[in-house]
Formats: structure tokens, sequence, C-alpha cells
């Protein structure tokens, strides 16, 4: 099968599975969620987290490698194979969150009340479930992704289907991307990092209060203007450098 279309298949099931792992995580778990309602993770609109999608791509390929391994020990193989998947995820999500926090002045996740945390980016709490996970994918899914890619293989009518993930995968990232840019002009203007988590929170209290409808899916459509918004919670979000004499 053509490598392309596997790690297509690869991204787009990751994406989407990662949406829903996140999903139940901010609902039922999450510190972050004490009112434990229904969070659209994440920082496109869609269902669906790249984050999770490239991070797939990167266990079967690091998975694939294994039968390469020149250790004789199939324990501590094993154990250095997920070893590797937690790190791997580690730079990743750590590359991540430093574009959005450095670039755009926004904090998609935060980590600075974990132990360990660099730059509230990563934290050895998490690349531990990133262990995890990684020893889950091994076991339970990857035995069974060339099963699934055979299955591709004899239904590339299903390729129609990831062809449209895509178009609306990359319209999506589009929009977000402006998103981002206004919330960094934002985020300069008021000297703070915008957690992203925490300005969604904001925009639902006050549609709350107004006793009108948030949506989950349009996380940033308020019936005032956004600045606004930033402007009364500005105080409760994070400074990046010294205001200006």
């Amino acid at each position: 099968m053509n490598t392309f279309l596997i790690y297509a298949f690869l991204f787009f099931i990751g994406s989407v599975g990662g949406w829903l792992l996140e999903l139940i995580y901010r609902r039922f778990f999450s510190n972050a969620n004490p009112e434990r309602k229904w969070i659209n993770p994440g920082f496109c609109t869609g269902p669906y987290l790249p984050l999770y999608g490239s991070g797939l791509c990167f266990l079967y390929a690091i998975a694939s490698l294994e039968k390469y391994s020149m250790i004789k020990s199939p324990i501590i193989n094993k154990l250095i194979l997920f070893i590797t998947m937690a790190i791997c995820m580690t730079v990743i999500e750590y590359i991540s969150g430093l574009i959005s926090l450095k670039i755009y002045k926004v904090r998609l996740w935060d980590y600075t009340k974990e132990w360990g945390n660099i730059q509230g980016i990563i934290c050895p709490k998490f690349s531990f479930y990133w262990a995890i996970l990684g020893t889950l994918y091994y076991f339970l899914i990857h035995p069974h992704i060339i099963d699934a890619l055979y299955w591709l293989s004899n239904n590339l009518a299903f390729s129609f289907v990831i062809g449209l993930f895509f178009g609306i995968f990359i319209i999506d990232i589009s929009n977000s991307a402006q998103l981002a840019i206004k919330l960094k002009k934002l985020a300069e203007e008021y000297e703070i990092i915008m957690r992203y988590e925490a300005l969604k929170s904001e925009i639902r209290k006050n549609h709350e209060k107004a006793k009108l409808k948030y949506h989950f899916f349009l996380p940033f459509k308020t019936y005032k203007p956004l600045s606004e918004i930033i402007a009364e919670a500005k105080d409760s979000f994070e400074k990046y450098k010294n205001n200006k004499k």
C-alpha cells in the first residue's frame, strides 16, 4: 500500500481517537474542570487533535522498527521501546506547546502546577501517561494495524472519507490560525500569556450569566467582543513581561 495513504489513515485515526480520549479525560478526571462540564479539547474546532494524529504515526514507525533491534532480551527490548515512545511523544508535545507559547503567546495546556514541569509544557507525570498509552498501543492496537491497513487497501472508497477529513481539517487549521493571530495581538496588548482552556471557560461563564447557549464546537463564538471578555479577565491570566513604564 502507498506509504502516504498508510500515514494519512493513521493520522486520521489518531487525531479522532485522541480527541475522544481528551474529551473523556477532561470531563471526568481533569483537575482543571472541577465543574465537570463537557469541554471541546484542543486548538481546532472539529473533533480531532493533530498532536495525537502525529503521535500515532510516530508510534507506528517506532513499533515497526522493533524487528531491527539487536537487543536479545525481549523484556529489555520492550522496555526501551516504551521509553522511546514516551520520549518521542513528550518531544512532540514540547515542540507543539513551545511554538504556541513563544510565537502566539497562547498556552494550549498548563502543567505549571505539576511536579518537575518544564515551562508548564511537559512534565514527568504526563510523560508517564505517554508511556502507558504507548504500551497500550503496542499490545492492543499495533497488532491489528496491519489488518486495518489490509482492509483499507481492499476498500479504497474509504480513502474518500480520509480525503474529506483532510479537506475539513485544512480549512479548520486555517481558521484556527487566524484566531491564534487575533489572540496573539490581544495577548501582546495586555502583556499576558493566553491560557486557551481558561479563556474558553470565561466565555462559557459569560454565556451562562447572560443565559445564552454556549456552542460546544464554536467555543470562541461570543455575544460580545472577545477583546472585552479578555480585558475583564486579564488579571487571571499569566503575565509574560513587565509593564511598560
